[in-house]
């Protein structure tokens, strides 16, 4: 038994020195939209979500890269309107752990700068304009499924984080923990 499990961990270790020297690619591309019909008014909420990662597989198991997140969203009211516009920039390491040819396990750690503008109107005139500045920091584990030649989907269920955003007089903070609360499914190339 013992020799099987140290056949089947080299196995494993042999695909991984197939992506060694590649560049990744990959990301997400989200929209959300929400119509709830209220008593008072109908509220409507979109959002549209762009992020972008690149990096450097430079060992059998590990990639380092950057990241970037551009989130815009817009809500309504009736004739009151919210628009805001979210975006993070910064880096993330990956660790791999091919489980045969078609699939592997990652966990991507990343850290960063976030910044928002969040606009509020009331009957078509701008009654706030809050802008924060802050740091995220998260850990997604994800499953990877090789289409062909290193191209292939990515499915994470959630993750945890940590967040802070500073504005003019108020500081916001935001630990989560989302396993199993949201899907996401992104697309990924090595090079």
């Amino acid at each position: 038994m013992k020799k099987m499990l140290l056949i089947l961990a080299l196995a494993m270790i042999s695909f991984a020195n197939a992506q060694k020297g590649t560049i990744l690619v990959g990301g997400n591309i989200g929209y959300t939209s929400e119509k709830i019909d209220r008593e008072i008014a109908l509220s409507k909420n979109n959002a549209f979500e762009f992020s972008p990662k690149i990096g450097y597989q430079f060992h059998d198991n590990w990639t380092a890269g950057v990241e970037f997140s551009v989130v815009s969203s817009k809500s309504t009211l009736g004739e009151d309107e919210g628009k805001a516009n979210n975006f993070k920039t910064g880096a993330f390491v990956r660790y791999t752990m091919p489980l045969n040819e078609t699939f592997s396990v990652f966990a991507d750690l990343g850290a960063g700068f976030q910044n928002q503008k969040i606009k509020n109107y009331e009957n078509g005139s701008l009654v706030s304009d809050n802008k924060a500045d802050g740091f995220y920091t998260g850990i997604t584990p994800a499953l990877f499924i090789n289409m062909k030649k290193g191209f292939g989907l990515n499915f994470s269920i959630g993750g945890l984080g940590y967040q802070t955003l500073s504005y003019n007089d108020d500081d916001y903070s935001k630990f989560f923990v989302n396993f199993g609360k949201t899907v996401n499914i992104g697309i990924s190339k090595n090079f």
